[in-house]
């Protein structure tokens, strides 16, 4: 069961995020949060497996509250429910620890489909803004590829490429014709080895150095 907690500043949203929710079998919702305070303290009492968190709103926003959670609470995913497509807000939020991002229209099964797999630890972006995004992050802190893949071998390197364009690990083992299992060993791997928490981290350091050129797309 992946527990859940909804942080919006909208009654009417989270209302709706509930009642959508609730037809999940897999999926509970535990909480609910007005602000990113509220968010924050949630993390720390209910231990969710995953935050939908809004952006803009009063007091403490998403991106606060999202850089707060996971420095608190590393095991908390954190997943940006959002009506922003391509602003500095999203990208800040990816950048404060956002394990992928929604927009508000998603459809349900979309919804569902990216809580499961942000709490399967895989990165979720929306595809229509997953371009702009990388591109974002490749063109804002461009540098060398060999300054991240020093220690990586030739085949991790190529499993974070392809981690960074939004691949996920049954994709990457039918590019590379690799069982699934041998994928999240190289997934593991280079994690560890880029010294970061998860794959949304590996990627957005990925674009940043270069390992994905930002016209290549996802």
């Amino acid at each position: 069961m992946t527990r859940v907690v909804i942080c919006d500043d909208q009654v009417v949203v989270r209302e709706g995020l509930r009642a959508i929710l609730r037809t999940a079998a897999q999926i509970e919702v535990v909480g609910e949060a007005c602000d990113g305070a509220q968010a924050v303290d949630l993390a720390g009492t209910l231990h969710p497996d995953v935050v939908l968190m809004d952006l803009k709103m009063p007091g403490v926003n998403g991106v606060q509250a999202t850089r707060t959670i996971r420095d608190r609470y590393p095991e908390v995913r954190m997943l940006v429910l959002t009506t922003y497509d391509a602003d500095e807000w999203v990208f800040d939020a990816v950048r404060s620890g956002a394990a992928g991002y929604l927009l508000k229209d998603t459809s349900r099964e979309g919804l569902i489909a990216a809580i499961t797999a942000t709490a399967a630890g895989q990165c979720f972006v929306d595809p229509n803004v997953a371009g702009k995004l990388m591109g974002h992050v490749a063109r804002v802190a461009p540098s060398n590829a060999t300054t991240i893949t020093a220690d990586l071998s030739e085949r991790e390197v190529e499993v974070l490429s392809l981690l960074a364009r939004g691949l996920t690990n049954a994709d990457i083992a039918q590019r590379l014709y690799l069982s699934e299992g041998t994928v999240r060993n190289y997934v593991s791997s280079v994690l560890t080895k880029l010294d970061v928490a998860d794959r949304t981290q590996a990627a957005v350091l990925a674009l940043r150095h270069g390992v994905v050129a930002d016209d290549e797309g996802l």
